[in-house]
């Protein structure tokens, strides 16, 4: 049936309801999807479920209840108010539309026919299969919870909601794609979160039209933000309960995404990527070093290649004390063209790593080490001083808390050594340049990209640069425009 087609509803003769489901749900030709019919105060009651999404220990508890009544009241002057009154779960509801009740089947609910009644009660007894709440291999942290988001989106809101006991936390959900209807759900809190926000988000939920969102989270991310060509991570991605629980805190609206074990959070700028949960599991003074030595590595990951080969290439720009920079072997293979296949050598290694079993990532490690390190410099393809440097700028990317981030920073080392490469220091110079130019351009949402950095404000950049104590953060980010701007109250004397 064609999903655009006018919405249909619940007929009175039971047989003509059936024959709509068994059409629709595709009844004795899909073997996961079942009916269960039997007569109950002398009318009949037909139950369709879905196998593999419900727990049948709750049907078998309903059917139970409903035959055990039966067999002791006989005719009831109601039979569709009884059957609901002894519907023995806690979520049951009633609705007169089949669309409805068929999206719910086949989202792990059942649904209750009655002989008689244009309506039908949908019973919530759902058993998502998933992996406990484990804690996210990218995001590991010394000290901290354990306890991580999976692909189930109802264990996913009870974590946010074990961290946020407030009345007024929101969890919306709603459906999206055409065919999948795949659940989203939107978490912000009423009275701190900016209310155009959560509609523009709503809106932009509401307008995709797909027929499904079989990569979730990214599907969505590209709906709402627009990204195109951009390679820079205009959402911040996250695992950690703890994580989305402090920015649902400050104002930022978190999306969960049904099968997928990565939440969204929006708005995000460029320097909510560069931080990680360690930094807050630690004193102020250790959170503050480990983030400079992490913005350290990303700012040497990033320019460390391109400039040697900048100074390897232009000797003439090297002041005396660093006259031993450069190449000390001559090679028949040009510096830059070493640099290139270096680093696409390294990017294959980690997409090798990626893909590798666990038990032979070791094996590849020990090839990677024979082939682009010692047989590479032996054979002259490489000298050492390119092996040296590549893999240092490498160190740096595996530090960036976000992949995305990392992933796009890899690609902006490439282009501005192809610019050293081509075009010397006036290369170098206008690549960093239009890199620059590049992220002021970004707003998602309408938010600067580099706030605090661009547009200055002092304050959330010395929270940036400084990990400060709890107890001194007094206001909420101005990025997101929180109703509730204060944080918390000065301690009073």
């Amino acid at each position: 049936m064609n999903p655009t087609s006018k919405p249909m509803i619940f007929r009175k003769s039971i047989a003509e309801n059936d024959h709509i489901m068994n059409e629709r749900l595709g009844i004795g030709e899909s073997f996961d999807v079942g009916v269960r019919k039997l007569n109950v105060f002398g009318k009949d009651v037909y139950i369709y479920y879905l196998t593999g999404l419900v727990d049948n220990l709750y049907i078998i508890d309903i059917l139970r209840e409903l035959m055990d009544t039966e067999s002791r009241m006989r005719r009831a002057e109601h039979p569709f108010q009884s059957v609901k009154n002894h519907l023995a779960h806690i979520q049951v509801e009633e609705t007169e539309s089949i669309d409805h009740a068929i999206t719910q089947v086949l989202s792990g609910l059942i649904c209750v026919v009655v002989d008689g009644e244009a309506n039908s009660l949908i019973v919530d007894v759902r058993s998502y299969p998933g992996r406990g709440p484990e804690e996210p291999d990218t995001e590991r942290v010394v000290r901290g919870s354990r306890d991580g988001y999976t692909e189930n989106i109802i264990f996913n809101t009870g974590l946010t909601r074990r961290r946020i006991r407030d009345e007024r936390l929101r969890q919306e959900i709603m459906q999206v794609g055409v065919r999948s209807k795949t659940d989203v759900c939107l978490c912000y809190i009423e009275g701190i979160v900016d209310p155009k926000l959560v509609d523009i988000i709503k809106k932009e939920l509401k307008a995709i039209n797909i027929d499904g969102l079989t990569m979730s989270d990214k599907v969505v991310e590209e709906y709402i933000v627009k990204q195109g060509i951009n390679p820079f991570p205009l959402v911040r991605y996250t695992e950690r309960p703890d994580v989305a629980a402090t920015h649902i805190l400050e104002g930022h609206i978190v999306l969960i995404i049904d099968t997928s074990p990565s939440v969204v959070i929006t708005p995000a700028t460029l320097f909510h990527h560069v931080q990680h949960a360690e930094e807050y599991r630690q004193a102020a003074a250790v959170g503050t070093f480990l983030r400079w030595m992490r913005f350290i590595g990303i700012l040497f990951s990033l320019l460390i290649v391109p400039f040697w080969l900048l100074l390897a290439t232009h000797q003439e720009l090297l002041p005396p004390a660093l006259d031993f920079v450069g190449v000390e072997e001559n090679n028949n293979i040009p510096i830059a063209v070493q640099i290139i296949f270096a680093e696409a050598g390294i990017e294959l290694l980690r997409m090798a790593a990626i893909h590798t079993p666990s038990p032979l990532a070791t094996a590849l490690g020990l090839v990677a080490a024979l082939l682009i390190g010692e047989m590479a410099i032996d054979v002259g393809y490489f000298t050492t001083e390119v092996i040296l440097y590549v893999a240092l700028g490498s160190i740096g990317m595996f530090a960036t808390p976000s992949y995305e981030l990392g992933v796009a920073l890899r690609m902006s080392r490439y282009l501005i050594i192809l610019a050293v490469a081509l075009f010397g220091p006036v290369g170098f110079v206008v690549s960093l340049f239009l890199l620059l130019i590049s992220l002021i351009r970004l707003s998602p949402l309408a938010k600067p990209y580099l706030w605090p950095f661009l547009p200055f404000d002092p304050p959330a950049m010395y929270q940036i640069l400084v990990r400060t104590s709890v107890p001194s953060v007094r206001w909420r980010p101005s990025i997101v425009h929180p109703v509730d701007k204060i944080k918390q109250s000065p301690k009073s004397e």
